[in-house]
């Protein structure tokens, strides 16, 4: 990549969607592409179903879109996951949970409330921003980035500490990219793939419930 980042403002303010598909994406993706295998049974996702279908497929028996907004037409249960007062308890085999906690200020009630619903051996599978813009259009309801400690901290509990698995994804290079706007097709595989803790584009959760509760 030659691109000459000497600059004071980015080459796209939403994420490089505007030049292609963002950075981070990669990571979020792939971490999904491989538990796919989890992604199956009744599923839960946030604002669509996008991933339950792209990785989950015919293993899916039952899929449901939560959304706090009433107006969202895909959404088949309006609700709030700080409470999750509508969502059943022990009730899901997988929860897609994707770069949503950094828009819930009260992100441990949210992990509480996945891990209620989920059933017993189920499985959430979760991405949350590390190194991020704060885009103006969200900047009212974006309250967090995250490092690889705090998700450990805030998943154990409710989730036993060997039923948590928590990845860091990105190096000093992605995450320039990634707030500079670029879009992935901008850097070659070989500069994506390389992980460096010190510089999380994107962190990852694949929390597994326990026995019956």
């Amino acid at each position: 990549m030659s691109i000459d980042f000497h600059r004071t403002t980015p080459f796209s303010r939403v994420f490089g969607f505007d030049r292609g598909i963002p950075v981070d994406r990669r990571y979020i993706e792939g971490f999904l592409a491989r538990h796919a295998d989890d992604i199956q049974g009744r599923v839960l996702e946030i604002k669509d179903d996008t991933y339950t279908r792209q990785f989950g497929g015919a293993r899916v028996h039952a899929s449901r879109v939560l959304d706090v907004d009433a107006s969202n037409p895909r959404a088949t249960i309006i609700d709030d996951l700080t409470a999750g007062a509508r969502l059943e308890s022990n009730a899901y085999d997988c929860v897609i949970l994707t770069q949503t906690l950094q828009l819930i200020f009260d992100v441990r009630a949210v992990i509480h409330t996945v891990h209620r619903i989920l059933a017993p051996a189920g499985v959430a599978l979760v991405t949350v921003p590390g190194i991020t813009q704060i885009p103006r259009a969200e900047a009212g309801s974006w309250y967090w980035s995250f490092s690889d400690l705090a998700m450990r901290r805030l998943f154990v509990p409710p989730f036993e500490r060997d039923a948590v698995s928590v990845s860091s994804h990105g190096n000093v290079l992605a995450a320039t990219a990634f707030l500079y706007g670029l879009a992935l097709h901008e850097l070659r595989e070989d500069e994506l793939s390389v992980a460096d803790p010190d510089y999380p584009v994107i962190l990852t959760v694949r929390a597994v419930k326990g026995g019956p509760s």
